[in-house]
């Protein structure tokens, strides 16, 4: 199909040749159905026609058998026949097996190149979403933040936030004058989540060396565009994670990409699997940015996908946006059930030949309601369609067969290796360092001084009393009872200082001052 992707249709049962206009592939799409109908296999063929196409791809693999595209699918294979016989049902003339060049990375650094960002391109706001902060500890969290830019403290890693909690923490009272009340609960609050982030591997998503947004929009030798997958079976257990890596990867495209309007066809396609993920409980605020995301990346050429059981899992101002749609099908046991079944039926362009609710609730495996942007960007009819069979391997690939591919990569000893440049905690531990230093020095001089001299040197400070010399031309009786008046006054005050009261007054009073310098 000229300038579309192929995705099924043909047939007596079924409507028109179903494809992906490429020129409106990035007006952002869904992907959704219940479990076990086939979204799997949707996703896998949509990423080879992107990556034949020449458009890089960047996706979750949820259930860990999307690595299977990087190995070409084998007459060999159990599903072989039933592959051949729905190409050729459907007018599939060109199919055959291809594998496609695939880039493995991983957060946890185990099955693929390790993923990283820093602490402050995260942001507060999303980082206050992965740590499931209270709208306080947010406040406190943009205070952090506001600090660090003022005094030029990096933050780069975990320990960079933890060390300046801790400075925020033992200089509340002087900064809640200027920023507002921290409370010491709230950082508190705050250290723990952080410990609980360490505790589930999501310490490793920040540092550097950071992921080059660059390094996702490849293409191979032969032009074919890279297909980047994110190994996402384990980090599936701290979803939250997971949800906000993938939006944070989504605002760093959106804010560092130029514009360029309506391109031939997209500069990178984004498959969100598991999207309930990223609005289960969100905040309004969270959801608008998503909102906002989505409606304008696409004039950046980006492509979004979200993938999940049912429409109703997505906001309606964001699925309004989802231009194109492959809808397997929706289970309706309960009252619930059949109302999203109904309301999903609702957002497609009607076909006078079967009822789309119907159509939805009967597609079996392999099948789906496809409705894909036409001429102007108009929804075009929804059809019934059998997808078409994928070329690459159905199914995961060997432990083996992918340390190879990892070995082989160009993006391999890039990212291994981590660094751990002067950022706040150094920054911080320094100017600790240097207090204690200059501390210890003055107390190894005071010890130094002769006890009554030291005491002597304390009360003049305390007092501020100086012993001058005249400098105007009096009379030599005046100079002389001023000096006899000074000695008795020294004598006076060192024999008082001699007591223990008055080293104890004397040295808590200029103590409290040292320290507050």
């Amino acid at each position: 199909m000229d300038n579309k992707i192929f995705i099924g249709g043909g047939g007596p049962d079924y409507g028109e040749k179903q494809g992906l206009a490429l020129g409106y592939a990035n007006r952002h799409g869904l992907i959704a159905g219940a479990t076990g109908t086939g979204k799997t296999v949707t996703l896998q063929i949509l990423a080879e026609g992107f990556s034949a196409a020449g458009v890089p791809v960047f996706l979750a693999d949820v259930k860990g058998d999307l690595s299977g595209l990087a190995k070409s699918g084998s007459a060999e294979a159990k599903l072989h026949d039933a592959f051949t016989s729905r190409a050729a049902k459907i007018g599939f003339d060109d199919y055959g097996y291809a594998a496609f060049p695939v880039t493995f990375w991983d957060l946890f650094g185990a099955q693929g190149h390790p993923v990283r960002t820093t602490v402050a391109e995260m942001g507060p706001l999303l980082l206050a979403r992965l740590l499931e902060l209270t709208e306080a500890q947010e406040g406190i969290l943009n205070i952090a933040f506001r600090v660090a830019d003022e005094d030029g403290l990096p933050l780069l890693d975990l320990k960079d936030l933890q060390a300046l909690l801790v400075w925020l923490g033992e200089n509340r009272a002087e900064l809640s004058l200027r920023y507002g009340n921290l409370s010491v609960a709230s950082i508190g609050a705050i250290q723990r989540r952080l410990l609980v982030l360490e505790n589930q591997g999501g310490a490793g998503l920040f540092g550097e060396p950071a992921l080059d947004l660059a390094d996702l929009m490849r293409c191979d030798g032969d032009g074919r565009g890279r297909i980047n997958i994110l190994a996402a079976d384990t980090l599936m257990a701290a979803p939250g994670l997971y949800a906000t890596f993938l939006l944070w990867l989504l605002s760093e495209l959106f804010e560092e990409l130029p514009e360029v309007g309506d391109p031939d066809k997209p500069k990178l396609v984004f498959f969100f699997d598991e999207a309930h993920l990223l609005f289960d409980d969100a905040p309004k605020a969270l959801v608008d940015k998503v909102e906002q995301v989505a409606r304008l990346i696409r004039s950046k050429g980006v492509g979004v996908y979200f993938i999940t059981q049912s429409p109703a899992d997505i906001p309606e101002d964001i699925l309004g946006q989802l231009g194109n749609r492959v809808q397997h099908a929706l289970r309706a046991f309960t009252a619930r059930d059949r109302k999203n079944l109904r309301l999903a039926a609702e957002t497609y362009r009607e076909n006078p030949r079967f009822s789309t609710e119907e159509a939805i609730r009967e597609v079996g495996v392999g099948e789906a309601v496809t409705s894909m942007l036409e001429k102007k960007g108009v929804p075009g009819v929804v059809e019934r369609t059998l997808i078409r069979p994928p070329s690459s391997q159905l199914g995961p690939i060997t432990e083996e067969e992918r340390k190879a591919l990892l070995a082989a990569s160009d993006m391999a000893g890039k990212y291994d290796n981590p660094l751990d440049r002067q950022s706040a905690y150094e920054i911080l531990a320094q100017r600790a360092a240097d207090a204690a230093q200059a501390a210890a020095q003055a107390e190894a001089q005071e010890e130094e001084m002769e006890p009554a001299q030291r005491e002597y040197n304390s009360a003049r400070r305390y007092t501020g009393t100086r012993v001058t010399r005249s400098t105007s031309r009096s009379t030599r009786s005046t100079r002389s009872t001023a000096q006899e008046f000074g000695s008795a006054l020294t004598q006076v005050v060192i024999k008082e200082l001699k007591g223990t009261t008055g080293r104890r007054i004397v040295r808590g009073i200029l103590g409290g001052l040292f320290k507050a310098r």
